[in-house]
């Protein structure tokens, strides 16, 4: 008996450690239970607990239950969530995308304030002084209707295209003008170009038809032939729209594009006369070309400028304003278009202040002498 009583502790004390095992095999139940899970973040190991709470069910099986739906629904908006990010990346990505494709190969420089401050006197006469006074002198120039050059200077003239012979395409080959307006105001300008023998298209959304129109029958008796013009549902757009990637269908596949789309549509390198009234679009659209580099392959530009208000998408103080269309022009200049003629439109309302020594619009026309 002595041999087996030294098997078994000798006083209650002895029982405690066994009496201790129930509660420590409990708490490494719980610590299972509680699905700690162990996440290392930025080099760092930070523990978050999932749930500490047993499973309440009276059948045994309603908690299971439960718990799969809970899963369920977790994993459903995990899947919502991803879907939503994507589609904020997407988004960001289109964004930058397009911002990339709007700003092009160059960016158009701001150009300084005239008086080392913002001052509206300042400003105004800058920009009236620089549209005013035309940089390259011409010895002779075509006029509005004509295709025969006379000299200079045909003061009233609305415009004039610069005849040199080094700016005029050569006779063997055939030349391109387009003509975006909506008021008929292009008149003049399509029999010149028409006695010049160009491929003419004109550009106006609000024409009724897209078809192949006819000058009328005085360009004719004046020319000895009838010039073709084909017309577009089109007009110009400075913002490089998304489905740019998708070729118009037949020049005619939506509202607007940008000159770049339509060019590459008609399948045109050159366009070696351009008018354009762009009803006060004109700063953001020549913003556009000086952006995306393509007026290296306008050889004419006549374009009436608006000054009764700031233009569409353009913002800021008065002054602001005055120095950006003033950094346009200069952006103009920087490629390669120098002041030919300038005429004087109605009114002397300059962003809705009436000025007698200013007008509210003005017609410039530029040629190119880096081409």
């Amino acid at each position: 008996m002595r041999e087996l009583t030294g098997l078994y502790p000798r006083s209650g004390a002895g029982l405690l450690p066994l009496l201790l095992i129930p509660p420590v095999l409990l708490v490494l139940q719980l610590l299972v239970v509680a699905r700690l899970w162990v996440e290392e973040r930025d080099g760092a190991v930070a523990f978050t607990v999932i749930s500490i709470e047993p499973e309440r069910s009276s059948t045994g099986q309603a908690g299971g239950a439960r718990s799969r739906r809970s899963g369920r629904e977790e994993e459903e908006e995990v899947v919502r969530d991803g879907e939503l990010m994507r589609d904020v990346e997407q988004a960001y990505e289109d964004e930058n995308e397009m911002q990339e494709r709007q700003v092009g190969p160059r960016v158009m420089d701001v150009q300084l304030w005239a008086v080392n401050k913002p001052s509206f006197p300042a400003e105004l006469s800058r920009i009236i002084t620089y549209i005013t006074r035309p940089q390259l002198k011409c010895s002779k120039a075509l006029p509005p209707g004509k295709a025969q050059a006379v000299p200079p200077p045909v003061t009233s003239a609305r415009w004039l295209l610069c005849a040199e012979d080094w700016l005029l395409p050569a006779a063997h080959r055939p030349c391109v003008a387009y003509s975006f307006s909506m008021d008929g105001g292009d008149a003049d300008f399509l029999s010149t170009v028409s006695g010049l023998g160009c491929e003419i298209h004109r550009f106006d959304p609000s024409t009724s038809s897209a078809s192949v129109g006819h000058l009328g029958n005085s360009l004719a008796s004046n020319h000895g032939n009838t010039g073709v013009v084909s017309q577009h549902k089109l007009w110009l757009e400075w913002r490089v729209p998304k489905g740019r990637r998708h070729r118009m269908s037949g020049s005619q596949g939506g509202v607007s594009h940008t000159l770049a789309d339509i060019m590459a549509a008609l399948g045109h390198h050159t366009v070696h006369f351009l008018y354009a009234d762009l009803l006060s679009a004109e700063w953001r659209v020549f913003q556009n070309w000086i952006e995306v580099g393509i007026l290296q392959n306008i050889h004419h530009l006549v374009a009436t400028v608006h000054l009764h208000w700031a233009g569409f998408e353009v913002g800021g103080s008065n002054e602001e304003v005055l120095r950006y269309w003033f950094s346009v022009l200069r952006g103009l200049e920087a490629c390669g278009l120098h002041l030919v003629h300038s005429s004087s439109g109605e009114g002397h309302s300059v962003l809705k202040h009436t000025l007698e020594s200013a007008h509210s619009s003005y017609t410039l026309t530029w040629a190119n002498t880096q081409h």
